[in-house]
């Protein structure tokens, strides 16, 4: 079943002479539960391509559809709800409010929606993450890969439609980066939670579903890697 549709994407910046093309006419859908990765050099439009999926840059034309609904049809308030609801977002760097403790990092999003904690989910996702027994614990009382934890629990902790994640492993070392991954693998199985990844690691792209590979702001490739 599709739960994302991207029609004739386009984001351009500057005017005339100095007009870049980020995004040049991308189309594409992704069906529920599939994990896709995005592969590409730098400055290709993937980070971009990312957000826009997430609802936190308006595309300059073309439609971004999820779970049947015209995203960018929205306002901003009603944007605002969406990212909320229907999109969990993972960055390299963690973005963990420094003076909450990790309980409290986790369950942001769904205080913020003025919704009750699902203290079941909140319980098992602690499990799952291996953060039991380090609830009270601050950011800074955390090593990098438990605060990427926290961050991917404070993504899925809103049970999102899709879960976009921009490098996720690139600010860890190499046994923090293969845990996290399969971390991000058993939601995708286990929650059988949709999830894109940009990466520049050739063993995650390989892991995937499918991957998109990207160039000078277009999908160069498309290819399903395993069914």
């Amino acid at each position: 079943m599709e739960i994302l549709r991207v029609e004739h994407l386009c984001k351009t910046y500057g005017k005339g002479e100095n007009v870049v093309h980020a995004l040049n006419d991308i189309s594409f859908s992704v069906n529920k539960g599939e994990f896709v990765a995005i592969i590409g050099p730098s400055g290709s439009g993937k980070s971009t391509l990312l957000h826009i999926l997430g609802g936190v840059d308006r595309p300059t034309s073309g439609k971004v559809w999820m779970n049947g609904s015209d995203v960018y049809a929205q306002n901003e308030e009603q944007l605002a709800i969406f990212r909320r609801r229907q999109v969990g977002l993972i960055y390299q760097f963690y973005n963990l409010i420094p003076v909450l403790t990790v309980t409290e990092n986790i369950t942001l999003p769904v205080l913020m929606d003025g919704q009750e904690v699902n203290e079941a989910r909140l319980k098992d996702l602690v499990q799952v993450l291996g953060l039991r027994g380090r609830e009270k614990h601050l950011p800074n009382q955390l090593s990098g890969g438990q605060q990427q934890r926290v961050s991917i629990g404070r993504a899925l902790m809103n049970a999102p439609a899709v879960l976009l994640a921009d490098e996720p492993t690139g600010n860890l070392d190499s046994k923090n980066s293969r845990e996290i991954v399969e971390l991000l693998r058993m939601s995708n199985t286990v929650y059988e939670q949709t999830l894109i990844i940009i990466t520049h690691d050739e063993n995650i792209a390989l892991q995937a579903d499918r991957v998109f590979a990207i160039e000078d702001g277009k999908i160069i490739r498309d290819e399903v890697v395993r069914k």
